[in-house]
C-alpha cells in the first residue's frame, strides 16, 4: 500500500490525552567521556567483540547532546504533548555513588526548561538500561547495594527537576535488563547466567518501589510510576505443549512484573520452573515493591508466539513483519490492554513507547516511509478501540523521535520518525513525522477525531 487508508473507528480521543514522542539517552546523547561523564554497562558491553552488530558505538550517537536545541526545535515542530526521555545515570553521578557531576545535572535541567518553553511536558525516566560501569563491577543488579544507590540517585534527580517534570519513570523494561542482560548476554553487561538475572529482576523491582515511597516521602511532585514491556503470548498450534509453553512465557515476561507490582506476588509456576534459580528475598521485598504508584507505562511492539518445536516465526503467522523480524500485529495491543484491565487493579495507563524499524529510502531528500506510518496509525487505533471499553489510557508516544543506537543492532535499525545522518548528523523529517504532525493538528484544530484508524501496510 503506498498511502495510509482512511479509518472505520469513531472513537474521539479526550482533549488531555497526551501525545508525545520518546528516546533514551545512551542512543541518542553521544558525547561519551565528556563534562565529567563515566562509563556506563553499555559503554563497556560495546567493546566486546563482536556484541554490536555493526561493530559501533554509542560514542557519538546522534549527538544529541550538543544538538539538544536543534532535537528540541524539531520535537516542538510536531506538535507533541511530551516527551519521553531518560538521564544518564554515569552523566549525572559517574561512579553510581558519592560524588555528582554538575555539569551532566545542568544538561538535563537546561533540557527541561526549554521543554517547558516550549509548552513540551517533560517525561523523564531514570534507568534506560545504562547503568554506571563502577556499580557493575561491584556485581550490578545483582548486588542488593545497588537498590540503594537507585534510590538515592532517584531522589537526587527528583531534587533538581520534579518540581518540573511532568512524571518520573524509575526503569524502562526491566525484563529487558533482566533477561538479556544477565540470562541470555545479548544486551549489557552481557552475562549469562538465569539465577543471577532472576535476582537482577527481584532487585530492579523492589529499587522501583523503594523509589516511589522515597520520592513521594520528599514531596516530589512529579507523577510516578515504571514501564514495561508486554505483549500477549498466543501458542502457535493448539497442542498441549504449545499451550503449557505460552502459559510460562506469560508467566515470566508478564505475570513475573505485573503480579508483584499489584500486590499478588510473584507468580507461583514461574517460581516452581525457576526452582533454585528463584531470587532470594527478604521480609518486606514484596510489599516494598507494590507501592502503590501513579501510572503504568506500557511498551508495546508486537505479540509472543510459543512453539514447542523451536521453529515457529514470523513468516508462519502470515502477517507482515518489521526491520526486526517482528509480526505487524496491532490487534495484540488491543488484546494486550484488555486483558491487564480484566486481571490488575491498575493506575492510568500510558503507551509509553510504539514503532517500528523498516529499511528506508531516501529519495530526492524525502523519506517515504509509508509502512510506519501505517504502523503507528494502527496502533493509535488500537489504543481508541480499548479506551471505548472503558480501559484508563491517558497517552501515546512514538518510539522513536529520531533514528539512534539500536542496542546490539547498532546503526543497522532505524525505528526513528526522524531520519539521521549519521556521517553529517543532518535531521530530516520522514513522511511518518509529516504524518503525525498533521494528524496531531486535526486532533488539536477539533476536525478529524474519527480520523484514528491508521493504513493497511
Amino acid at each position: 500500500m503506498n498511502q495510509i487508508v482512511e479509518p472505520s473507528s469513531s472513537f474521539t480521543f479526550p482533549a488531555n490525552f497526551v501525545w508525545g514522542v520518546a528516546t533514551s539517552s545512551f542512543q541518542i546523547e553521544g558525547a561519551a567521556n565528556e563534562d565529567g561523564k563515566g562509563p556506563s554497562i553499555w559503554d563497556e558491553f560495546c567493546r566486546v567483540p563482536n556484541a554490536i552488530a555493526d561493530k559501533s558505538n554509542g560514542d557519538v550517537a546522534c549527538d544529541h547532546y550538543h544538538r539538544w536545541e536543534e532535537d528540541l526545535n524539531l520535537i516542538a515542530s510536531l506538535g507533541v504533548d511530551a516527551y519521553r526521555f531518560s538521564v544518564s545515570w554515569p552523566r549525572v553521578r559517574p561512579g553510581g555513588a558519592e560524588a555528582w557531576n554538575e555539569q551532566g545535572l545542568a544538561f538535563y535541567e537546561r533540557l527541561v526548561d526549554g521543554l517547558l518553553e516550549c509548552g513540551i511536558k517533560p517525561y523523564l525516566t531514570l534507568n534506560h538500561w545504562d547503568l554506571p560501569a563502577a556499580l557493575q563491577a561491584k556485581g550490578g543488579w545483582a548486588n542488593r547495594d545497588t537498590v540503594h544507590r537507585f534510590v538515592e540517585y532517584a531522589c537526587h534527580v527528583a531534587k533538581r527537576m520534579g518540581d518540573r517534570v511532568a512524571a518520573i519513570t524509575t526503569h524502562n523494561e526491566p525484563w529487558v535488563m533482566a533477561n538479556l542482560g544477565h540470562e541470555t548476554g545479548d544486551f549489557a553487561p552481557g552475562i549469562k547466567n538465569r539465577k543471577i538475572a532472576m535476582q537482577a529482576s527481584h532487585h530492579l523491582l523492589l529499587s522501583h518501589g523503594l523509589a516511589v515511597q522515597a520520592l513521594q516521602a520528599q514531596g516530589c511532585k512529579s507523577n510516578l510510576g515504571i514501564v514495561l514491556n508486554l505483549s500477549p503470548v498466543v501458542p502457535a498450534t493448539d497442542t498441549p505443549e504449545d499451550k503449557a509453553l505460552a502459559q510460562l512465557k506469560d508467566g515470566k515476561l508478564v505475570r513475573w512484573y505485573m503480579d508483584p507490582l499489584f500486590n499478588k506476588g510473584y507468580p507461583q509456576d514461574v517460581l516452581a520452573y525457576l526452582g533454585e534459580d528463584a531470587p532470594k528475598l527478604q521480609d518486606g521485598d514484596l510489599r516494598d515493591i507494590a507501592a502503590p504508584m501513579d501510572f503504568l507505562g506500557v511498551n508495546y511492539y508486537s505479540r509472543k508466539v510459543a512453539s514447542s518445536n523451536g521453529d515457529w516465526n514470523v513468516h508462519k503467522g502470515g502477517l507482515p513483519f518489521t526491520d526486526m523480524g517482528w509480526e505487524i500485529y496491532p490487534e495484540g495491543l488491543s488484546e494486550l490492554l484488555l486483558r491487564l484491565n480484566r486481571d490488575y487493579a491498575l493506575p492510568p495507563i500510558y503507551i509509553t513507547e510504539n514503532g517500528a524499524a523498516f529499511k528506508d529510502a531516501i529519495t530526492d531528500e524525502k523519506i517515504h516511509d509509508i509502512q510506519r506510518a501505517n504502523f503507528i496509525a494502527r496502533h493509535i487505533d488500537a489504543v481508541g478501540e480499548v479506551m471505548a471499553k472503558g480501559v484508563s489510557i491517558k497517552g501515546y508516544m512514538v518510539w522513536s523521535l529520531l533514528d539512534n543506537f539500536e542496542w546490539a543492532s547498532g546503526y543497522e535499525k532505524r525505528f526513528g520518525i526522524i531520519h539521521v545522518d549519521y556521517a553529517t548528523q543532518k535531521r530530516t523529517l520522514k513522511d511518518s513525522a509529516h504524518w503525525y504532525r498533521d494528524f496531531l493538528l486535526r486532533m488539536k484544530a477539533g476536525q478529524g477525531q474519527t480520523e484514528i484508524l491508521a493504513g493497511r501496510v
